[in-house]
């Protein structure tokens, strides 16, 4: 956006912003750190989504969940009484499709 030509708009705006005495006073205004501070400590809380209100909840939930269905089951786990853990490999059916639908040959 520099131009050579001094005749240029820019570059007359430029030289005078130069030339022009630093006398602004560089402080904030009166009370202006306090009034941030007031407004910073009053700020509302910022709306929170359903999904955020009770995700940690939920969390907590299905945690307690699976907790409880291993105290329940832990017998079973215990004795090692899983039907498909001890059948040997034999008799274990070929299409499992077809044990689910109950077909029978």
């Amino acid at each position: 956006m520099s131009s050579p030509d001094p005749k240029h708009p820019w570059s007359r705006l430029t030289a005078a912003a130069r030339q022009l005495p630093e006398d602004r006073d560089a402080s904030a205004p009166y009370g202006f750190a306090t009034r941030i501070a007031a407004l910073a400590v009053a700020s509302e809380t910022r709306a929170t989504s359903l999904l955020e209100r009770f995700a940690l909840r939920a969390v907590g939930v299905a945690c307690a969940l699976a907790l409880l269905s291993v105290a329940v089951n832990y017998p079973a786990l215990a004795n090692g009484n899983n039907a498909l853990a001890a059948a040997p490999e034999e008799d274990l059916p070929d299409d499992a499709i077809a044990v689910v639908l109950d077909y029978s040959d």
